[in-house]
């Protein structure tokens, strides 16, 4: 496969590093090394070892993976896998090209690639997938990324905006609605009420409620009640008006 991804993978856990690297291999990458700890990353390279990228666990003994990124060469694209949302900030200041949570899935290892190849070659490549549409939100004292795909809606409360995910709520960075609007393309997110965006596309059903209302049930299982005003915009963006 002349085009495929030379990958190493370092991770301590014997099954999370064959899960990652079967991952890898099914998305068309050769994995020349399996590695288990931070300095086997090191010794590994001084022995000649090339890739071009390294998929690192962050919490590894020895050196853990951001002190691994850190001294790796500038031109080997780092992607941090990890279950600990918090070293969200820490790996984005290590200049990482990716985060991934625990368990990674084959749509998330394939939009990571997407950002190698797009490295490699310096301008996107026609192929990849379309890069998703991604927010902070708050973890611990610091930040993890969420994809507005797998998101219903957000409610401001308190100067505070809501983010709902699977049916739970995470707080996001914003403090009103009018700044988490601005922060997508144009007409991706719909008035609820006043203090609720909803995204379209997690509407599973709708009906007519009192006085002009519509009760809605989203993704994750949750019902939201649409005002009066933003019924009719919502029912349209839903090709039923």
């Amino acid at each position: 496969m002349p085009d495929a991804l030379r990958v190493i993978v370092a991770e301590d856990e014997p099954y999370n590093r064959k899960r990652i690297a079967r991952l890898l291999r099914e998305a068309g990458c050769v994995v020349v090394a399996e590695l288990p700890d931070g300095p086997a990353v090191f010794e590994w390279l001084e022995a000649g070892g090339q890739a071009d990228a390294a998929f690192l666990d962050i919490e590894m003994p020895g050196a853990t993976g951001l002190e691994v990124a850190l001294d790796l060469p500038s031109s080997l694209p780092v992607v941090f896998v990890t279950a600990f949302a918090e070293h969200a900030v820490r790996a984005f200041e290590a200049a990482a090209l990716d985060y991934l949570l625990k368990p990674a899935t084959p749509e998330r290892i394939a939009i990571a690639l997407a950002r190698v190849r797009e490295r490699r070659t310096g301008s996107p490549s026609a192929k990849r997938p379309a890069a998703p549409l991604r927010y902070p939100v708050r973890a611990g004292e610091g930040l993890v990324f969420m994809e507005l795909a797998r998101t219903s809606h957000f409610l401001v409360e308190d100067e505070v905006v809501w983010a709902f995910v699977g049916g739970e709520r995470h707080r996001t960075t914003w403090k009103s609605l009018t700044e988490a609007e601005a922060s997508f393309p144009r007409d991706v997110l719909v008035k609820g009420h006043r203090n609720m965006l909803l995204r379209p596309e997690a509407v599973l059903s709708i009906k007519a409620s009192d006085y002009g209302r519509a009760s809605v049930r989203l993704q994750g299982g949750l019902t939201v009640e649409v005002s009066r005003g933003a019924a009719p915009g919502l029912k349209a963006r839903l090709g039923l008006a």
